[in-house]
C-alpha cells in the first residue's frame, strides 16, 4: 500500500484479507499510527463505515463486507445466526435480508444496529442464554452451526409456513439432518415455535422432504387418517426406482402431491408414466395440487377417507 512501510503494509493486508477489507479502528491503530489512519480516511482511500469500523478501500460494500461489518459493529461475542448463517452454510432459498446476529444474553444491545452506511442492509440482533461452543462454527465471519442456524431461523421466521419451509429446505438440500435439528432443540427450551419445530423435524425424519408433504401429514393428523409412508420407493416395469410421495401399503393407496414443478412438460410426462406403472399393479392413485391441500384440506381429507374406506380401512373408535 502506497505511503506505508513494507512491514506495515504486510500486517494490514493480512488483517484486511481475513476480514474482507473491514477492520475496526482499534485493529488499524495497532498496526498503523492514528495519524496514518486519519490520513487514509481523509484522503478518501479508506471509508469510515460507522463508529469504530473502517473499510480499507472506498467502493460499495460487497456481501462479505456487509457480514463482517455487522459482526464487528455488534461487538465481542456476536456471530451470524438464523437465516443469515444458514445461507452462508449453503441453504438456498432463504431471505437474504435482514442480517441476523446472535450474542450472549449478558451483552447489552438493542434489537437493531444503527448508524450503518446506506449500502448496508438492516441488522437484527438476538440474544440468548444458551450458546454452547458446540453451536459455534469456526468460519469467517464467525457463525452458528448449520443446525443451530436452521432452528433459530425457524423460530424467528415471519410465519408458520416460512418456519416449516426453512426446516424442509435445509433437510431437502442435505445441509443438515433431522437428528441434528432435534439435538439442537433438546438444549433450547425457550426457542420460539418449539412445538411446531419438533413436530416438523419428526415429519422430516419420517421422510417428508417438501412443504407440501408437511402440509399433507398435518392434514392426515388433523382428520385422524392413518399416517402414510413418505417418499416410498418401488421399481417400475422397466426396473427403475420410483419414489411415491405418500403410500398406504396396507390399503395400496398412493397419493401424489403436485407442486409447481409439475407444470414442466417433461416432468409431467415422466409422472404420468410413473402413475401408469402403479395403476397396472392394481394400486389406487389420487393426485392433488399442493395449493388444494393447503387451501381446501377438508375436501382432500374427504376424498382420502372415501378411498381408504373403499380399500378396507375403518377408523377404530
Amino acid at each position: 500500500m502506497r505511503g506505508l512501510s513494507r512491514a506495515e503494509a504486510g500486517a494490514l493486508e493480512w488483517a484486511a484479507f481475513e476480514q474482507a477489507g473491514v477492520v475496526t479502528t482499534a485493529q488499524a491503530t495497532r498496526l498503523l499510527s492514528e495519524g496514518t489512519v486519519r490520513g487514509l480516511v481523509r484522503s478518501g482511500r479508506w471509508r469510515s463505515l460507522c463508529r469504530g469500523i473502517l473499510l480499507t478501500g472506498n467502493g460499495r460494500l460487497t456481501r462479505d463486507q456487509q457480514l463482517w461489518l455487522a459482526v464487528l459493529a455488534a461487538g465481542p461475542g456476536a456471530v451470524l445466526a438464523g437465516a443469515t448463517a444458514a445461507g452462508e452454510a449453503g441453504v438456498r432459498g432463504l431471505r437474504p435480508e435482514p442480517l441476523h446476529l446472535l450474542m450472549p444474553a449478558e451483552r447489552r444491545a438493542g434489537t437493531t444496529l444503527r448508524g450503518l452506511p446506506i449500502d448496508m442492509p438492516a441488522v437484527l440482533v438476538h440474544r440468548t442464554a444458551v450458546l454452547p461452543d458446540a453451536h459455534l462454527q469456526r468460519a469467517r465471519p464467525p457463525r452458528t452451526t448449520t443446525a443451530r442456524a436452521v432452528v433459530d431461523a425457524a423460530g424467528w421466521a415471519r410465519g408458520v409456513e416460512e418456519a416449516q419451509l426453512v426446516l424442509a429446505s435445509a433437510c431437502q438440500q442435505r445441509r443438515v439432518l433431522p437428528v441434528e435439528l432435534a439435538a439442537v432443540l433438546d438444549v433450547l427450551p425457550r426457542v420460539p415455535r418449539r412445538g411446531l419445530i419438533r413436530s416438523t423435524v419428526a415429519d422430516l425424519a419420517g421422510g417428508a422432504e417438501a412443504l407440501s408433504e408437511l402440509d399433507f401429514l398435518a392434514l392426515c393428523r388433523r382428520h385422524r387418517l392413518p399416517r402414510p409412508d413418505l417418499q416410498h420407493h418401488r421399481r417400475d416395469a422397466a426396473g427403475r426406482r420410483r419414489w411415491l410421495d405418500a403410500y398406504w401399503r396396507e390399503w395400496r393407496l398412493h397419493v401424489e402431491v403436485d407442486g409447481a414443478h409439475h407444470m414442466d412438460v417433461r416432468q409431467w410426462a415422466d409422472d404420468m408414466r410413473r402413475q401408469n406403472d402403479v395403476w397396472t399393479t392394481g394400486d389406487r392413485i389420487l393426485r392433488f395440487p399442493a395449493w388444494l391441500v393447503r387451501a381446501h384440506p377438508d375436501e382432500v381429507a374427504a376424498t382420502l377417507r372415501r378411498a381408504l374406506h373403499a380399500a378396507g380401512w375403518r377408523r377404530q373408535k
